[in-house]
């Protein structure tokens, strides 16, 4: 089983690549899949995770599309630059 979240902040691979090796350590999720143009995050994993992902995604600066506003979107924004950063270093680390 998967579910599909639209997330804000996808900006290019390393930020895909934080976000895909951050889900895959919780507890239940099988797989992920991140596509960039679109700014939507699949999991393969049961429903009952949705919300433990979602909160996942906001911690790294990946907020649920429309779920941020204001001081808390400016937050998460700064998070997911640093996120961002985390996973570039991590793809070219592994070349």
């Amino acid at each position: 089983m998967s579910f599909e979240i639209e997330v804000e902040n996808i900006k290019c691979g390393g930020c895909a690549g934080s976000i895909v090796s951050g889900l895959k350590a919780l507890e239940g999720v099988s797989a992920v899949q991140v596509n960039v143009e679109q700014g939507r995050v699949t999991v393969d994993g049961e429903d009952a995770l949705r919300s433990m992902v979602c909160e996942h995604l906001k911690k790294l600066g990946y907020p649920e599309a429309g779920s941020t506003t204001g001081l808390a979107s400016a937050r998460a924004k700064a998070k997911s630059f640093v996120s961002c950063a985390v996973g570039r270093f991590s793809d070219t680390s592994a070349e």
